[in-house]
């Protein structure tokens, strides 16, 4: 579990006298947080030789170590900031706070023991009656159930609801707060629903402890005492009810839980930010079933505000790596990632009323694998997980699952108030709902830019290809619009910010090509006055992306040459070894004639065209490389000059390598033409490492290929005109533009 240490939120104020009531404040939040075991448990650190453990002991211990520092004083801090482990922290700190401890004797209190009579006694400064409940507090703290039992009994039912330490917990809180499952199971069984309703200082009641700390088994028995109203309480700005602890603290299990218990009425936008906040701590921890469930339920939501004031649509919007659009990916994954099938009616997954209970332990947080159960059938998951593909079934699953929340969230789109929407050209998803909405064209962001505008500036070319389904006057509005920067649609395209998405393409000089080609196919579609249009900084479109783009453009030209450079190398030696074989042919020649002895072979006609075919390419492909790392690189270079020369010279390059091989191929088989059988074995191992080289490299020619000559980013251009025919782009307009 990520551990973080938040100097505020530890201690109210840095250690002084009070030293037994900071070190309990401490003991808790390392206990909450998993630390609490690198203290009292662990006799010596883990040798470095046993890197997985050593490493998990060391991130422990530094958490350990940064979080007692942080609530020392700066006193104290300055004599043992050096302490490097966290047990010899925690020790000094006992020791060097020895003195200000009442004598055991003096000070205890009938029942206690000696190791709390101290803050005991410092408590009871603070709350005249902790000193009260101290045999409760230490027998709950401890899990004896009979000494905190004949205490309530002797002590009465007051007991059960009194505030028995300065955070304002009760009896019920503390045994939560240290995990004694059985007593919180007794202590329920005695108190009433409305005693289960009390909360600490901090407005948590002990069912929001139970959510932190991830206890199936605790959480059931508190809702099963106070099924109506503990499920919906929160703290006391109303905020964080159990569910959303759930989903925040990563109570996978508990969070399905009690989100099935959680009435729906709670969760609604006018009775507050719980239902939006379950639907972002669902989505950002991967609980998808929750949040698409809940936005079927209410689609509303969707652009309801959290308690961090986001919306679910905006954060998902932000999120391309759980749609397909944001995870480009190798072609033979792709090829598996096509093959997989996933029943769509299994995305939302039914968990059941009442999970199992059985383990009674602190749930594990973290990530979990989203496969289904029963889906996909046994077999499949064997094969998936001993294949490897595994990690692929859960990335299509997770596209699935988001899919159909973002088809969700514009089912009834007329029911939301903000246009996120715009946000959210990182999904082809929206394509397809823009189809079925039209209306959704002429919505615009915060900035006043309408959704071409924004599929532009994230280069999403699914939305941005619409416009060609608009007749003539809609798509002439659209391109004169201008945002609060009067910024114009070209201005937009060259743009290059950190959100833009470049990391899919291989090479920063493929990436220069794709920005230009954006540019210019914005530029095809713009009046050509648009070019000399200022924006607000007094710049021109092209002004603006010369600027953006200036480190770009050095990066392209240094790729450029340094793979020319790798290039020419490979070639050269090539040419050189090629040239050399012609007078070195096998078999010798005649000593009369002086003609080759094996002219007349076969095998010897294509060692001889094979030869001169390698000689002929490698030279040609050293002269590209040369032209390369002597261009100019201007802008307009990088579009088809620069490419096509690298496209040349890669592929005669590859195929110089290939006649290479058929070469030294031929050779032995002429050499050593009766032992057929030893030549072909080591034909076999010599053509590995060349073709591996030519499959590693090959990609790159490719990509450069279908980016240079292919159909590429606007293969969809010539969508047919008047798609969106119902579509009445200037009624609509005035309506939802904001």
């Amino acid at each position: 579990m990520a551990t973080n240490v938040l100097p505020s939120t530890i201690v109210l104020q840095a250690i002084k006298e009070d030293y037994t009531d900071w070190s309990d404040c401490i003991r808790n939040y390392l206990l909450a947080h998993d630390l609490w075991d690198i203290i009292d448990t662990t006799p010596e650190p883990p040798k470095p030789e046993n890197n997985v453990e050593y490493k998990a002991w060391r991130k422990k211990n530094a958490a350990a170590v940064h979080a007692i520092l942080i609530s020392c004083g700066r006193e104290i801090l300055s004599q043992i900031k050096d302490v490097t482990f966290a047990k010899t922290v925690w020790d000094t700190l006992a020791n060097m706070y020895k003195e200000h401890r009442l004598p055991e004797e003096a000070n205890r209190v009938a029942g206690i023991s000696s190791s709390a009579a101290g803050s005991f006694q410092r408590r009871k400064i603070q709350n005249p009656g902790f000193t009260e409940y101290a045999i409760l507090y230490e027998a709950v703290r401890e899990g004896q159930w009979d000494d905190a039992r004949d205490f309530i009994l002797k002590r009465g039912g007051n007991s059960l609801t009194a505030k028995i330490t300065p955070l304002g917990q009760t009896a019920l809180h503390v045994a939560v707060v240290f995990q004694q499952v059985d007593i919180v199971e007794r202590l329920v069984e005695m108190m009433s629903p409305e005693d289960l309703e009390i909360q600490d200082d901090e407005g948590l009641t002990a069912l929001a402890q139970t959510a932190i700390r991830g206890s199936l088994r605790m959480a059931r028995c508190m809702i099963d005492g106070n099924p109506n109203r503990l499920i919906t309480i929160g703290n006391n700005w109303g905020l964080n009810i159990p569910v959303v602890l759930a989903l925040r603290f990563e109570r996978r299990q508990l969070a399905h839980f009690l989100y099935h218990h959680t009435p729906l009425e709670a969760l609604l936008p006018e009775e507050g930010s719980n239902g939006a906040t379950v639907v972002t701590k669902a989505i950002n921890t991967g609980n998808f079933d929750i949040a698409l469930d809940l936005i079927r339920k209410c689609p509303s939501l969707s652009t309801s505000l959290d308690a961090d004031n986001i919306s679910p649509m905006s954060l998902l919007a932000g999120m391309s790596y759980v749609f397909p659009s944001g995870n480009r990916q190798p072609f033979w994954t792709r090829c598996i990632y096509s093959c997989i099938h996933i029943d769509k009616s299994t995305v939302s997954i039914d968990y059941e009323a009442s999970p199992n209970i059985e383990n009674d332990g602190e749930e594990t947080s973290g990530p979990m694998s989203i496969i289904p159960p029963g889906q996909p059938d046994t077999i499949t998951r064997l094969l998936t997980g001993l294949l490897g593909f595994k990690h692929l079934y859960e990335i299509k699953f997770l596209h699935l699952q988001s899919q159909q929340l973002l088809h969700n969230m514009f089912f009834e789109y007329k029911e939301l108030n903000k246009p996120f929407l715009a946000q959210l050209g990182a999904e082809s998803g929206l394509s397809q709902a823009i189809f079925k909405n039209p209306e959704l064209l002429s919505i615009r962001d915060s900035e006043r830019r309408n959704i071409f505008m924004s599929a532009v500036q994230h280069r999403r070319p699914e939305i941005f290809r619409l416009i060609y389904g608009l007749g003539p006057k809609e798509i002439k509005i659209i391109i004169s619009a201008r945002d609060n920067f009067s910024n114009n649609i070209l201005h937009i395209a060259g743009m290059l910010t950190a959100s833009t998405p470049l990391d899919y393409i291989r090479g920063a000089a493929l990436q220069m090509q794709r920005e230009l080609q954006w540019f210019k196919e914005v530029e095809r579609l713009c009046n050509p006055m648009f070019k000399n249009e200022l924006n607000k900084d007094g710049l021109t479109p092209k002004q603006v992306f010369s600027k953006t783009h200036e480190d770009l453009m050095k990066h392209g030209e240094k790729w450029m040459k340094d793979t020319a450079r790798s290039c020419t190398v490979v070639g050269a030696l090539i040419v050189t070894i090629m040239f050399a074989a012609v007078f070195t042919i096998p078999g010798g020649t005649k000593q009369d004639k002086g003609f080759p002895v094996f002219i007349h072979k076969k095998l010897f006609k294509i060692f001889i065209i094979a030869d001169s075919l390698s000689l002929f390419s490698s030279s040609t492909s050293v002269l590209m490389f040369l032209g390369i790392l002597t261009s100019r690189y201007a802008e307009e270079d990088f579009i088809k000059s620069l490419p096509k020369k690298m496209i040349i010279g890669l592929s005669t390059l590859f195929f110089s390598i290939a006649t290479m091989m058929i070469t030294f191929s031929a050779t032995l088989l002429i050499i050593f033409r009766e032992k057929v059988s030893m030549v072909i074995p080591i034909i076999g191992l010599a053509c590995i490492p060349v073709s591996l080289f030519v499959m590693m490299q090959s990609s790159l020619l490719v990509d450069m290929i279908a980016s240079t000559y292919g159909s590429g980013t606007f293969k969809y251009r010539k969508m047919k005109q008047g798609t969106f025919k119902g579509f009445n782009y200037f009624s609509s307009s005035r309506l939802l533009i904001t």
